[in-house]
């Protein structure tokens, strides 16, 4: 076993003494002298208030209280040997967790990212949970989840600036999206605000970022928009979308990534959007947390350039996604 692991002295002192069965050469297996070894057993034997070695004989054995005393001590060593090592597997990512908090948006947005996380540290038990932007804020100045993914680098509450940190991983522009079957998928030229008022919209309800923002968008350009139905999932606004009547707002990547989807530029543009990781300010990182956001900068970076194969047709937003992604790309070199 490992000595050198911290552990107190005067059992470790009753370990060599039981393996030598002898305080002299015990006591020279350590580097001390035999006095100071006796009396940090002897200190040893008191605080329990029992004798651990019988010293009577020509070489020195333990008691049964020795005995089992030391079976415990033993097996503590081993236990902070195995804390010993497991801290150096989460130094080098072969073990460890990770808590995640994200919005629907960012969940759908940043799956790529977890199955290349995955793949790269397969090891490192990652939990996702999703929530609204002000509950993932929340969690991560609470230590309730170690990192979140945001659909907007404004926070929902200038109380939470000086608990956590934020960082942009990039741009993400809105659209209307229809359903392949809806009367407008064919549609070329960008589309007026009008549409917005004329259109049945399926869209999240108004604890999510991405909703509150639409909203605003709508008040300040004089836009009633005719909201249809409202739901807390994104997989239910894909699905409904999909199915052809209603419309909704996405993300370019979600509406040119979804088989049967169909994206729709609109004039005036919707507001762009960024996605933001959230960490607790000035709080200690995990092994797992710091490469989870090393690999997430280091994706974002051509992630635009990805083929959608599974595309019904060549999505229309694609020329405006390229330009985006060199425009992001030159303000990062």
């Amino acid at each position: 076993m490992d000595r050198n692991i911290m552990f107190p002295r005067s059992i470790r002192y009753l370990l060599a003494v039981a393996e030598h069965r002898s305080f002299t050469r015990a006591a020279a297996s350590l580097y001390v002298s035999q006095p100071t070894l006796s009396q940090q057993i002897k200190q040893l034997e008191e605080s329990l208030d029992v004798q651990l070695l019988d010293r009577s004989g020509k070489s020195v054995r333990l008691t049964d209280a020795g005995e089992v005393y030391l079976l415990h001590a033993r097996r503590a060593l081993g236990e902070l040997e195995a804390g010993k090592r497991a801290i150096h597997e989460l130094q080098d990512l072969s073990r460890g967790a990770l808590r995640l908090g994200m919005t629907p948006i960012t969940e759908y947005l940043a799956t790529p990212l977890l199955e290349s996380f995955n793949t790269r540290y397969p090891r490192i038990t990652l939990s996702t949970l999703e929530m609204p932007q002000g509950d993932i804020e929340a969690g991560v100045a609470e230590d309730r989840i170690d990192i979140g993914i945001a659909f907007t680098n404004t926070l929902s509450s200038d109380a939470r600036s000086n608990e956590i940190d934020t960082h942009i991983l990039f741009i993400e522009a809105l659209n209307l999206a229809v359903g392949k079957d809806h009367p407008l998928a064919r549609h070329q030229a960008p589309l007026g605000a009008h549409v917005l008022e004329t259109e049945a919209l399926v869209l999240l309800n108004g604890d999510f970022a991405l909703r509150r923002h639409f909203d605003l968008h709508c008040v300040e350009n004089n836009i009633t928009p005719r909201i249809a139905m409202e739901t807390t999932s994104l997989s239910v606004i894909i699905e409904m979308v999909r199915l052809g009547r209603l419309a909704t707002i996405l993300p370019d990547s979600i509406a040119c990534a979804q088989y049967g989807l169909q994206p729709l530029m609109l004039l005036p543009e919707l507001p762009h959007h960024t996605i933001t990781l959230i960490c607790r300010k000035g709080a200690y990182k995990s092994p797992a947390c710091q490469a989870f956001a090393d690999l997430a900068a280091e994706w974002c970076i051509g992630r635009c350039n990805k083929k959608n194969g599974n595309r019904l047709r060549p999505c229309p937003m694609s020329d405006t996604c390229e330009q985006d992604s060199d425009v992001h790309a030159d303000d990062r070199n």
